[in-house]
C-alpha cells in the first residue's frame, strides 16, 4: 500500500472514530488545523521566481526588494547603505534568478557572487544589493516551507534578541556631557540595558582641522567628558559602547580607548577604518577596552583577517549588506572559533531588525544587536511595514514565530517615503 493510501487510510478512520468518541470535537479542530497549515499549491520544487522588484527610501540609502514567484508567495528583503543607485544592479540579478526555484537559497547566491566577480561582488554595492536579495529569497523559503526563518538556519538558541539603544546624538549639535547624561538617563527609562554614543564630531571647534585624524587634547578631554556623564547618569550595571566611525588614526584610538578604560565600556567602535587589522591589532593589544569592528566589511572573506590576528575582540557585521542572512551565519560561526561575539550593527527598518534576529537567534556566540531611537522617534519606520504585536520589549526584540522573516513591506505606507526619481516596486 502507498504511503499516500495509508495516510488517507488513517485519517478517514479517524475522522469516522471523531464523531463518536468524547473528544471529537478536539480532535477535528486539531485536523483542521492541520490541514489549514498545510500548503494547498504545487510542491515545493515546483516553485520558481517570476519578478524581483524594488523601491528605495531614505534618499537612495535603503533598498527593498521583493521576490515573486508562480505560486503568489512572495519574499521581502532589505539592503542598506551601499545601495544608491543600484536599481540595474536588482534588475540584472533578476534576470539571473528567473525561472529558478527560490529554496535553493545557498546555490542561488553562489551563483550571483561568482557570476559577478568581474563586477564588483568582492564587497560594496553588489553586495550590498545581493545581501536584499538573499535576504527576500529566505523569506520566501519560510513562507513556502511554513517555518520561520531561523528554523531555516538551523534552530534557535534563543526567542528574544538583546538590543543596544543607539541615541544618535547627531554631531551637528555639538551635545554637551548634559546631553549625553540626559540621552542614557531616557534610554535605560525605556527599558534599554545597554546604550550608544557618537564620540565623533566634526564641527568640534578644539580639532586641528577637518582632514587631520589625530585628536587634538580637546576632543579627548570632550570624549571623556561625554561618556563619563552618561555612566554617571546611569550607574555601573548598564552596558555603554562608544563609536568613532572610523575618522581617527591609531595614535588617536590608542588614546581614547587607554581614557575610557575605567568606565567599563562594553567595546569602543571603529576608531579607526577597518581596512588595516595591523593597525587595529596595536589598538586592541594596548587596552582592556573591547575594541569592535566590522560594519564596512563585505562577506566572510572580510573578517578573515581581523579574526585569525586577534585584532578586535568584537565583531559587528550588517546583515543588511555584509552579504545577508546565511552569510552573515557563516561569519558568526568563523567568529565562534576565535571566541569572539557576534554583535550585528543595524541601521534598516523592522523589516531588516528582524531578518537579523533569525539570524542573532541561530548562533551561539550572539552578543548584541543594535537598536536606533528613530524607532520610536519616526512615525515612518510603523508606517513602511507590517507586522505582529510589539516591536520591542524591555530591550530585547520578541523573535517572530510566523513563516518567513515575519515582518512585511506596507507598500502604501512606504510609497509617501519613495525617493524621488527612483523605480517603485518595479
Amino acid at each position: 500500500m502507498s504511503q499516500k493510501q495509508s495516510r488517507r487510510n488513517f485519517f478517514g478512520k479517524a475522522l469516522a472514530a471523531a464523531t463518536v468518541a468524547p473528544l471529537s470535537t478536539t480532535f477535528g479542530q486539531g485536523f483542521e488545523s492541520a490541514l489549514e497549515r498545510t500548503s494547498m499549491k504545487s510542491k515545493p520544487s515546483d516553485l520558481k521566481i517570476t519578478e524581483v522588484q524594488c523601491a528605495f527610501i531614505r534618499n537612495g540609502h535603503s533598498l527593498f526588494v521583493r521576490i515573486r514567484t508562480n505560486q503568489d508567495i512572495y519574499g521581502c528583503g532589505e539592503g542598506v547603505d551601499a545601495v544608491p543607485g543600484t536599481y540595474h544592479f536588482v534588475k540584472m540579478m533578476e534576470q539571473r534568478l528567473k525561472g529558478k526555484n527560490p529554496l535553493n537559497v545557498h546555490r542561488l547566491f553562489e551563483e550571483l557572487r561568482k557570476s559577478g566577480v568581474f563586477e564588483g561582488a568582492q564587497s560594496g554595492m553588489y553586495i550590498a544589493v545581493l545581501s536584499a536579495i538573499e535576504t527576500a529569497l529566505w523569506d520566501v523559503a519560510g513562507k513556502a516551507l511554513g517555518v520561520p526563518v531561523y528554523q531555516l538556519l538551523g534552530g534557535k538558541f534563543r526567542d528574544k534578541i538583546r538590543v543596544y539603544c543607539d541615541t544618535a546624538l547627531y554631531q551637528n549639535n555639538l551635545p554637551k556631557p548634559e546631553d549625553f547624561a540626559k540621552a542614557a538617563s531616557e534610554a535605560k527609562k525605556m527599558g534599554f540595558n545597554a546604550i550608544k554614543f557618537d564620540l565623533d564630531q566634526w564641527n568640534d571647534p578644539t580639532k586641528y582641522d577637518r582632514y587631520n585624524w589625530t585628536a587634538s587634547p580637546g576632543e579627548l578631554r570632550r570624549m571623556v567628558d561625554q561618556v563619563t556623564a552618561a555612566r554617571e547618569a546611569v550607574g555601573p550595571d548598564i552596558d555603554i559602547c562608544c563609536d568613532m566611525h572610523g575618522r581617527y588614526d591609531a595614535v588617536t584610538g590608542q588614546q581614547v580607548a587607554k581614557r575610557l578604560e575605567h568606565l567599563n565600556l562594553m567595546w569602543l567602535e571603529e576608531p579607526i577604518p577597518a581596512e588595516n587589522p595591523e593597525a587595529y591589532k596595536i589598538i586592541a593589544d594596548s587596552t582592556s577596552t573591547p575594541i569592535c569592528a566590522g560594519e564596512n566589511l563585505y562577506l566572510a572573506y572580510g573578517f578573515r583577517r581581523l579574526l585569525e590576528m586577534g585584532a578586535v575582540d568584537i565583531i559587528m557585521p550588517d546583515l543588511q549588506k555584509a552579504g545577508g542572512l546565511g552569510e552573515g551565519q557563516r561569519i558568526a560561526n568563523l567568529a565562534n572559533l576565535y571566541y569572539v561575539p557576534f554583535a550585528p550593527h543595524m541601521v534598516a527598518s523592522f523589516l531588516g531588525a528582524m531578518a537579523s534576529c533569525h539570524v542573532c537567534a541561530s548562533v551561539p556566540n550572539f552578543m548584541i544587536l543594535e537598536w536606533q531611537i528613530y524607532f520610536h522617534t519616526d512615525p515612518m519606520f510603523k508606517e513602511i511595514v507590517k507586522y505582529d504585536g510589539t516591536m520591542i520589549e524591555n530591550g530585547f526584540i520578541p523573535l517572530s514565530e510566523k513563516p518567513g522573516i515575519g515582518v512585511d513591506i506596507n507598500e502604501e505606507g512606504m510609497k509617501k517615503y519613495a525617493t524621488e526619481g527612483y523605480p517603485f516596486f518595479k
